[in-house]
């Protein structure tokens, strides 16, 4: 069997080294192409002395020096470095799939560069369909290129959707696990820290989506996104705060009826089925155990203390352009929330100021995206 090539953008943080887990256990079937990160250049450097890819890139030009000194012993492992490589390495003729883990808008361009280059998409970067569903979804038909999305609750909608062919679906239920703050009384928010933000109940990621999973953007995100992977309305997604994690997603249809995945709170299922799909391969790890789960719980989201989840949903209706501009805030605004340069009720007030304040396009292209991102960003930072 010829084994798949895979490059990771973003390999360096949780998806990226749970991938290479994944990776590791099925030795026979992937092989690591290409590996990338942002700035940790001793972790990808250590990386790639392990799986010895043929490609490694540094996103950020300044430590290109230090990277190449660290692979000095790897002859044959390429070093590039800066966005146009991250977007011309994707294009490498041996790659089957790209896995975007990188997180941000920054993950954009690349997969535009990879589903042109018609290579599958194990889609891990939720900004890429928040701020371009559209653009992607187009790029994807006209290029036949698969997108398999490795979140865990498109992925548990994916697999709910497996069979169903073209049954129509009624309603989307995307389970939340409504963070660290869920019972906390809305007036005691203005006093969490961000130590208080990252220590999210269920799951183990990376800082950005953490506070993000704290404020519901990150459900937020995850709504715009199921409306460009599985073709619904905004009125079609219901989001359900389940705080055992176990449930990931369910769909409902026509009829009634209610498929749901289900599954201990383990990444490396949804990228591995990413990667395997249409098959199911051994996964090492806990199984789920119904009896020692004992209770599932499902409430009502609270749109006024969670106001980021109300705004992504406003973004969805109002569409165009202003997903894009709410990401680029939330971007900014949760770099200050861990820069303790803003409250946590401060992030949503400033998304909400920059919605009403940045150019609105309702049938934005490419280059309007771009500028939209730098235009909210802008005004994000002036508002702090």
């Amino acid at each position: 069997m010829k084994r798949k090539q895979i490059a990771i953008l973003g390999s360096t943080g949780s998806i990226g080294t749970q991938a290479l887990e994944v990776i590791s256990e099925h030795s026979d079937r992937y092989e690591v192409y290409c590996l990338t990160a942002n700035n940790r250049v001793e972790e990808l450097a250590a990386q790639a002395h392990q799986w010895k890819p043929a490609a490694v890139v540094i996103a950020n030009e300044a430590h290109y020096l230090r990277l190449r000194d660290l692979m000095q012993d790897l002859p044959d492992v390429k070093v590039y470095a800066g966005a146009r490589a991250l977007d011309e390495i994707v294009e490498a003729e041996p790659i089957d799939m790209v896995l975007t883990a990188m997180v941000g808008f920054a993950g954009l361009s690349p997969t535009i560069h990879a589903i042109r280059a018609r290579k599958a998409i194990a889609l891990a970067n939720k900004e890429t369909l928040v701020v371009a569903g559209e653009l992607i979804l187009q790029l994807a038909q006209q290029y036949h290129v698969p997108i398999l999305p490795v979140d865990s609750e498109h992925s548990a909608i994916f697999q709910s959707l497996v069979g169903e062919d073209r049954n129509p679906i009624d309603k989307i239920l995307l389970t939340a696990s409504g963070g660290p703050f869920r019972l906390m009384p809305a007036d005691q928010l203005a006093r969490v820290t961000k130590a208080d933000a990252l220590r999210h109940p269920t799951w183990d990621m990376g800082a950005k989506i953490t506070i993000d999973s704290a404020t519901m953007m990150n459900k937020g995100f995850e709504v715009i996104e199921a409306k460009w992977l599985f073709g619904v309305q905004p009125s079609q997604i219901q989001v359900l705060v389940h705080p055992q994690s176990i449930v990931h997603s369910a769909v409902q249809f026509m009829d009634g009826s209610v498929k749901a995945q289900l599954g201990v709170p383990d990444m490396r299922l949804p990228i591995q089925y990413a990667f395997s799909f249409p098959e199911r391969l051994p996964l090492s790890g806990n199984k789920l155990d119904l009896f020692a789960a004992q209770r599932l719980e499902f409430f009502e989201p609270d749109l006024e203390k969670f106001r980021c989840l109300a705004l992504a949903f406003e973004a969805l209706r109002q569409g165009g352009n202003m997903p894009c501009i709410v990401n680029a805030a939330n971007e900014v605004v949760n770099r200050a929330f861990l820069d303790d340069r803003c409250s946590f009720p401060q992030m949503a007030d400033i998304i909400g100021q920059t919605m009403q304040r940045a150019t609105f396009d309702k049938n934005p292209d490419y280059d309007v995206y771009v500028e939209t991102d730098h235009e909210a960003r802008r005004i994000a930072a002036e508002l702090l």
